[in-house]
């Protein structure tokens, strides 16, 4: 069922009523009991008159006003239509239909009806679309200056001049993205890109990989925020300091040995394949033949101070991570 719905709101929106999902969906999440009476309550306050009938006679159920909420043996439903063949209803979000007479045996005979007024109409109504338009306004927004100072530190610092930084940014991008979706699927969160990758070469395998212990370093860092650390702090400073690549092609060959040792566990010790972290693995190893092929591991030595900063950066996002990705975790369940 998609998150943004529930039986409230899918009865006002076939009612007719206008509404906003973030919060309709909030009202009938803070009500302590999901009764009828409840929602008769609810439903007042969005103008919305309300009527509950318990019949003896069920065969009087073409005589309902449509739509109207049902009590079934499997809970509360929508009935959508009635003939004499069939009964079409909504369960969850989802559209279902069952022949007459067996739906008519799982009801109970009560039936909940709703009769919206004129001006029936969420509470500030106005505002909260306000409020939406503001929001999407204000994310669209973020989206257009991230792309537009990528763009900018692309091309001021002539990262498009060589083929080699070129490709550097594209797989940082592309790693950034797989530790994204590796984050989500930490934290519990639904993601249907990341399902889709995930089932490549084993479906459930990611879920899987990451309830291991293995999934964390020393039991206290996530490989994945490790990862998401690693790509997002390696593109931002290629961006904005590419003088310094030379040491981002050190740290890379640093983090070769983890992809040794991943697919060996997952093949050996966990026996099951995760696709996000193949995908990792192999960024790291696209990057690193970027790195040799554009001759970056050249004027490593003697390290200066640049390449302590970077240390320091990259432990410093990790650690921020480390104590903000809870928070997402536990708004998440």
């Amino acid at each position: 069922m998609d998150n943004q719905r529930n039986i409230f709101t899918d009865y006002i929106e076939l009612l007719g009523v206008p509404y906003t999902p973030g919060y309709s969906m909030g009202q009938f999440g803070s009500m302590p009991f999901k009764s009828l009476f409840g929602l008769s309550k609810l439903l007042a306050a969005y103008g919305v008159e309300s009527q509950g009938y318990s019949l003896t006679d069920k065969s009087q159920l073409t005589s309902l006003p449509l739509p109207f909420i049902a009590v079934t043996d499997g809970g509360m439903v929508i009935v959508t239509s009635v003939d004499d063949s069939e009964v079409t209803y909504l369960s969850q979000g989802v559209s279902e239909r069952m022949d007459r007479a067996e739906w008519v045996d799982a009801w109970n005979g009560v039936a909940f009806c709703a009769f919206p007024k004129c001006d029936a109409c969420e509470p500030d109504y106005s505002m909260h679309r306000r409020l939406i338009f503001l929001a999407k306004a204000r994310d669209r927004g973020i989206v257009i200056g991230v792309i537009l100072l990528f763009a900018y530190l692309f091309i001021s610092n002539h990262i498009y001049a060589h083929v080699s930084t070129v490709l550097l940014t594209l797989f940082d991008l592309a790693g950034l993205y797989f530790t994204y979706l590796l984050v989500q699927k930490s934290l519990k969160i639904n993601n249907r890109a990341a399902d889709e990758v995930c089932k490549v070469l084993q479906e459930g395998g990611c879920d899987s990989i990451l309830e291991t212990s293995a999934s964390k370093f020393l039991g206290f860092f996530g490989w994945s925020e490790i990862g998401f650390t690693y790509f997002s702090v390696s593109l931002l400073t290629l961006l904005i300091f590419p003088q310094w690549t030379c040491y981002l092609a050190l740290f890379n060959a640093c983090c070769l040995p983890f992809t040794v040792w991943s697919i060996w566990y997952q093949k050996f010790k966990a026996g099951v394949w995760c696709t996000l972290c193949v995908s990792v693995q192999c960024t790291l190893w696209c990057l690193f033949f970027c790195y040799l092929g554009g001759g970056w591991f050249a004027g490593i030595f003697p390290l200066r101070i640049e390449a302590v900063v970077l240390g320091v950066t990259y432990m410093t996002v990790l650690l921020i991570l480390n104590r903000i990705l809870p928070k997402f975790e536990n708004n998440a369940r």
